[in-house]
């Protein structure tokens, strides 16, 4: 793959949430079919025809390199109309929508569906927080829905559907809708009765859900596209260690990666060089013949956390990795987004070390990165050092700034912090910074570690008064979890104290990017 080459074309998913269109039919039928072959099957298109034109807004669906693999449909309500007591076909209007009621209070949730074979990756997580964000973009007061129990004819002689119901909240029971619904956010309201009567599984009874808008306030509609005026990312100080196998080092990775998704984080930002315990186990001595030893374990870790991204629903910056490309070898960071792609910057300036240890090769690309929570940036550690770099990605609309970096020592350690927070300052930006910490014995020259990771803000009145937005105990594995206010960022651009955007003398400089090739 040529370092110029930042998307990464060939991956194993390549995940799009949008709007359902009528087109989209055949591939909706044929996941009814096959979800719904005991229970009727797919809706005729004249059903579906009537969704997608009578509330296209609330028809999410997601897409895998073009074909629907999962979707949901909703409807607005005037739910005082039909009250708590109501049958599946009364309150979709035959599921033609013809309740739809563009005034009306609640989002209630007609069907979500998910293709048996991506169950694994969290879809129907992904759709249901998709369905939140429209019920508070459109300000609705809650999302209703009458909830299948399918498990329910395993128990049926023996508990009352109340029963069953309390056993499954409890864990002692799993019902495959129901535990998912309530670890979504969702409370049992009441049990329906004859809600679904076809549903035989579920002995004709349904869970009536709810989901409250704690946001609601009136007079604020937006829709599920609406730009994101927050970010919640999540940082890893990752503490090194030696690891068996590749396999090991995943397992920590993926534990990470669960644990910043249980928090709903937009991003995971893992350090620099995160997987170089794996140079223990080269069988030559020497840091070189270390290092590519590394450069081998690449395109597995990248392919793994890749799938990490899409499964967690989390964008993962996997900190820096060693490429080999044409018999040379770069330091390079992934962006693994949670639809599928890859993105990549390569680290454009060299540590001495890494020059002449190393034998390693700089980059000569950069850029800003399109992501569904705001336009972020990429340097690795030595790279934030140079202030040219973030005032060319501030020139193009750049948000966050992400720092991957490995440090032996702390006065190394404190010229990428305090870079990093005047980067932050400069540019108006949100600056974080994540590296390792511990010691590595069995490696040579990359033996121990100094570490505290952190993320900064620009300096104003709205703002931490010493511009530190969070950050870590010094030397301690552990995660850093911060919600953004991107829209402060656009305030102080034009209200600030200072207005380092606004007030740069474009008259008599600039920073300019020169062609590699020329």
């Amino acid at each position: 793959m040529s370092q110029d080459q930042t998307v990464i074309e060939e991956t194993e998913h390549h995940l799009a949430l949008r709007n359902l269109r009528l087109d989209d039919y055949s591939d909706v039928k044929a996941l009814m079919d096959n979800v719904y072959a005991n229970v009727g099957g797919a809706w005729p298109y004249n059903n579906f025809k009537a969704q997608v034109t009578t509330f296209p807004e609330g028809q999410i669906c997601i897409e895998d390199k073009g074909k629907v693999v999962a979707f949901a449909i909703s409807v607005i309500v005037d739910y005082d109309q039909f009250g708590d007591k109501h049958s599946y076909d009364e309150i979709t209007g035959d599921a033609y929508l013809t309740t739809h009621d563009p005034n009306g209070d609640v989002l209630y949730g007609v069907e979500v569906i998910v293709c048996p074979d991506y169950r694994g990756l969290r879809l129907g997580r992904r759709l249901y927080e998709a369905r939140k964000e429209l019920c508070r973009n459109l300000n609705l007061k809650s999302i209703m829905a009458g909830g299948r129990i399918p498990t329910y004819k395993n128990y049926a002689k023996d508990l009352s559907p109340y029963e069953y119901i309390e056993q499954v909240k409890s864990k002692d029971i799993y019902d495959p809708i129901l535990t998912f619904q309530l670890s979504n956010g969702f409370e049992v309201k009441q049990v329906l009765s004859a809600y679904l009567p076809e549903d035989e599984a579920s002995k004709g009874y349904a869970t009536l859900l709810q989901w409250h808008n704690i946001y609601y306030e009136p007079n604020n509609p937006s829709l599920i596209t609406g730009r994101k005026s927050s970010a919640r990312i999540g940082c890893i100080q990752w503490q090194m260690r030696y690891f068996n196998n590749v396999e090991e080092l995943l397992q920590q990775v993926e534990y990470f990666v669960d644990a910043l998704s249980d928090y709903s984080c937009d991003v995971a930002l893992f350090p620099e060089f995160f997987n170089a315990p794996l140079m223990g186990l080269s069988p030559s001595d020497t840091s070189i013949d270390a290092i590519w030893h590394l450069a081998t374990y690449t395109d597995e870790i990248l392919t793994s956390i890749s799938h990490l991204a899409v499964s967690y629903n989390i964008t993962i910056i996997a900190g820096s990795m060693p490429v080999v490309e044409e018999d040379e070898l770069y330091n390079v960071s992934y962006i693994c987004k949670r639809d599928g792609t890859i993105e990549s910057q390569y680290k454009l300036h060299l540590t001495p070390h890494e020059k002449k240890d190393w034998i390693m090769k700089g980059g000569n690309s950069l850029k800003v990165f399109d992501t569904d929570f705001g336009k972020i940036g990429v340097l690795i550690c030595y790279d934030v050092e140079f202030p040219e770099l973030a005032r060319l990605l501030s020139e193009q609309e750049m948000q966050i700034l992400f720092v991957p970096f490995w440090t032996d020592t702390k006065n190394g350690y404190l010229r990428v912090r305090r870079c990093a927070q005047a980067r932050a300052i400069e540019n108006e930006c949100y600056v974080a910074i994540a590296g390792s910490v511990g010691n590595l014995p069995k490696v040579d020259n990359v033996d121990i570690q100094y570490g505290q990771t952190a993320v900064f803000s620009p300096s104003d009145f709205a703002f931490p008064h010493d511009a530190i937005v969070s950050e870590t105990t010094p030397n301690t594995e552990m995660t850093l979890i911060v919600d953004l206010d991107l829209d402060k960022l656009t305030k102080l651009q034009n209200e600030g104290s200072v207005r380092n955007y606004l007030d740069r003398r474009r008259d008599l400089y600039r920073v300019e990017w020169f062609d590699s090739d020329t």
